[in-house]
């Protein structure tokens, strides 16, 4: 009796994760059809007969981001509305550049995890755990370094170096969703409530006017 109880526990937990798992493709490729008016769970397929070499390409990535902004970098993406032939491959890539001293603010991928190598320069890189304990886990990266941000944790990159600097994510999701902290809590449409935010970061009602007209 106990054993049986157990394999019906086993087979029940095997049920929940792989019902929690992406499918397989059931085809070679799902290249994105631009314009299309189906709405599914990201894109609907592009004819095969149609699908040609570019769907599957995108050229860019050498250029250097333009890195004057008031956080000191930008990020290139290559998504799965840059690159089609993504569409249900569950990866994609983006190029990061910082000025010296630029930083990738705190933000999250409510949908993939990415691990970040540096192609130039120095970063400082690090995450924070979540609640209750939200420890701070970072490190300085050197060219050739490589570091792994956890999916939906706050993370960021500041270059430390007095050049500039560059680096290359890969991220588990073809759209992997971008929540950058500051913006999301204080740049929200519409405002999120003065009374809210001054009793969650405990400070004044004009800090957080301050902050809110920042963005």
């Amino acid at each position: 009796m106990a054993k049986s109880t157990l394999l019906i526990c086993f087979l029940g937990l095997f049920s929940a994760f792989a019902a929690a798992a992406d499918h397989s493709p059931l085809q070679d490729f799902c290249v994105a059809q631009s314009g299309s008016s189906v709405l599914v769970n990201g894109f609907a397929c592009k004819d095969p007969k149609t699908v040609q070499a570019d769907d599957f390409s995108f050229s860019g990535l050498h250029l250097p981001g333009n890195t004057s902004n008031k956080v000191g970098s930008r990020v290139t993406p290559v998504f799965v509305t840059q690159l089609p032939g993504l569409n249900t491959l569950g990866i994609s890539l983006a190029r990061v550049d910082y000025a010296p001293w630029g930083i990738n603010p705190p933000h999250t991928h409510p949908r993939a995890t990415e691990i970040l190598v540096v192609l130039e320069g120095t970063l400082e890189v690090g995450f924070i755990t979540s609640n209750p304990d939200n420890r701070l886990i970072s490190k300085v990266l050197q060219k050739g370094d490589v570091f792994v941000f956890p999916q939906g944790l706050i993370h960021f990159q500041r270059n430390t170096g007095t050049g500039n600097a560059i680096a290359i994510a890969a991220l588990g999701s073809q759209n992997p969703g971008v929540i950058t902290v500051a913006n999301a809590v204080f740049g929200s449409t519409p405002d999120v409530s003065m009374d809210i935010l001054a009793k969650a970061f405990q400070v004044d009602k004009s800090v957080v006017a301050q902050f809110q007209s920042n963005f």
